[in-house]
């Protein structure tokens, strides 16, 4: 296998439909496992990105280079034409692939995406991830995590996170992440925002309890795929794939069933 090759998560029976599944900044993998538990008929196919989790920390960290590293995925399975689906960042590089190589995305689930956001805001974003993020003990690892993700999040997905994603690194506990890594993530968010193309039919689900998605963007979306954009609000966090899995996994489901010609 390539070296610079990206972890992968499989999730669902060998036979079905794959679904390409790229988590947001700081994530990893093994967050889509609640929602793919409600996905059961779904091969989904969830990936590190590049600078998180197991998969290479080596740069470069820009949308250009994840879409590449999907796309080697793609490649390395044989799938020459997939459903990709993106939360936070991860959105941000799904409508990056679908411009970038339309022709290997067949349609888009985009969960409370991160594109576009206010370059001020992410440089006073960016600035605070340059500080080092470690902890004394699991527990207050575990703390923190429940705490930033609120109360909608059950104790058990916390649990879990800690146990996929936290590492003893000498008297501390770090998360399996690179720093500079996700600094430059913020940058990316910064650049301005782009929507899928024509002829990808869409599928946005937008956190009510959040602020990423801008009205703007998705009227510019409207604009440009027509009949193939459909929109559904979820009434969580910016977490929704872990707040409200099965309500996502629905949507998700009959958007998968549908027909769409062109």
């Amino acid at each position: 296998m390539n070296g610079d090759a990206l972890n992968v998560r499989l999730y669902g029976p060998d036979a079905g439909r794959p679904l390409l599944a790229l988590h947001g900044v700081t994530g990893h993998a093994a967050r889509w496992e609640a929602l793919a538990a409600e996905l059961p008929d779904v091969r989904l196919i969830a990936v590190d990105l590049r600078g998180h989790g197991r998969s290479p920390w080596t740069p470069p960290w820009r949308f250009e280079q994840h879409v590449a590293d999907v796309l080697a995925v793609l490649d390395a399975r044989g799938l020459d034409r997939v459903a990709v689906a993106g939360h936070s960042f991860g959105g941000a590089i799904a409508v990056h692939l679908s411009r970038l190589a339309p022709e290997r995305v067949e349609r888009l689930v985009l969960l409370d995406p991160a594109l576009g956001l206010d370059p001020q805001h992410m440089l006073e974003t960016a600035e605070q991830s340059r500080a080092d993020l470690s902890f004394a003990t699991v527990a207050e690892a575990t703390a923190d995590r429940a705490e930033r993700w609120g109360p909608d999040v059950p104790s058990e997905l916390v649990t879990a996170e800690i146990a996929e994603h936290l590492v003893a690194d000498g008297d501390r506990f770090r998360y399996r992440i690179c720093q500079s890594a996700v600094v430059t993530a913020w940058s990316e968010m910064a650049r301005p925002a782009i929507t899928p193309p024509a002829g990808v039919p869409t599928l946005l689900l937008p956190a009510a309890k959040a602020d990423y998605v801008d009205p703007a963007w998705v009227e510019a979306c409207r604009a440009e795929l027509g009949d193939a954009f459909t929109v559904a609000e979820i009434d969580s966090g910016h977490m929704l794939i872990l707040e409200r899995p099965a309500e996502v996994a629905d949507h998700i489901r009959g958007f998968l069933a549908r027909e769409f010609r062109g």
